[in-house]
């Protein structure tokens, strides 16, 4: 028994089986989207604004503000609600629909603006005239401890401290460096394995961040190898993954599949695991399965 809350976090990790024959190397996705707000994000919103209250920072009725392209808007959004706290979330104007639906839907305030990096800029000016508390979640600890604290002894705990390889779109980066940081204090070995879209490559949930705008909680010395990724080929991994797999999941899950076949090709034996990010239907406005 419990409240929604209690509900974020244990994610099922399921076995690849349609794409490769190697029986000595095994991957695996752990399905983020079957967290009660549909995404890995659900975790570090929690921590962010359960963190920030224990700190005494924000109390209920105060107003938050976050700039997002979407999963971590939907997961503040609802935690927000539940801890009855104001919300404004700022995302890009090319968002799905669905995305900013469910944000309004928890009762958070919408404004879209034209890129990602304008949407940041919005946050921060706004927080820093007082008028609302910013969590910003670039810059924060609390976003990647919350997979210190829960994802990472998951993966470890699941494959039997067997894992190899983890696998991660890299966004925020709070993911692949909460990640990092737990696996590696458990085997120093396993590679950590990061994707960012190539030049030309719109992926949403994955980001080429120009050098001022690179999160500051990004440690590239976690990361082992970042492989680029090609829009076409993470749409396609992620039409592939519904249809061959009954995994229904988004864009950037595509393309952290995409980067663990390459390096389940690359290797004789292994345990690999990536992050399978959200769900699909997030995207059905979108001519991602179209």
């Amino acid at each position: 028994m419990g409240n929604i809350i209690d509900s974020i976090g244990n994610t099922p990790l399921v076995e690849i089986t349609a794409f490769h024959t190697n029986p000595k190397v095994k991957i695996f996705a752990k399905l983020e989207g079957n967290n009660p707000g549909g995404s890995v994000k659900d975790r570090p919103a929690l921590n962010m604004i359960r963190s920030a209250i224990e700190r005494h920072e924000i109390k209920k009725g105060d107003k938050l503000i976050e700039a997002t392209s979407g999963n971590t808007g939907i997961a503040l959004a609802m935690i927000a609600s539940a801890y009855d706290v104001e919300l404004e979330l700022v995302m890009p104007a090319s968002s799905t629909r669905e995305r900013v639906l469910t944000m309004e839907a928890f009762g958070a305030q919408v404004t879209l603006l034209e890129s990602m990096e304008a949407c940041r800029d919005y946050a921060e000016e706004k927080a820093a005239k007082g008028e609302v508390f910013i969590l910003n979640q670039f810059s924060n600890p609390d976003n990647y401890e919350s997979h210190i604290k829960t994802t990472g002894p998951e993966i470890w705990n699941d494959t039997e401290g067997k894992i190899t390889h983890f696998v991660s779109a890299m966004g925020t980066t709070g993911t692949i460096m909460g990640n990092s940081i737990y696996l590696k204090s458990k085997n120093p070995s396993i590679q950590i394995i990061g994707c960012q879209p190539t030049e030309e490559s719109s992926i949403p949930g994955i980001r080429r961040w120009p050098k001022e705008y690179l999160p500051k909680i990004f440690d590239p010395s976690r990361v082992d190898r970042v492989i680029d990724i090609a829009q076409i080929d993470a749409v396609t991994k992620t039409r592939e993954l519904a249809k061959k797999e009954g995994i229904f999941v988004g864009m950037s899950t595509g393309g952290a599949f995409h980067a663990a076949l390459q390096v389940a090709n690359e290797i004789e034996e292994g345990i690999i695991v990536f992050i399978a990010c959200d769900r699909g239907d997030r995207y059905l406005s979108s001519d991602l399965f179209g």
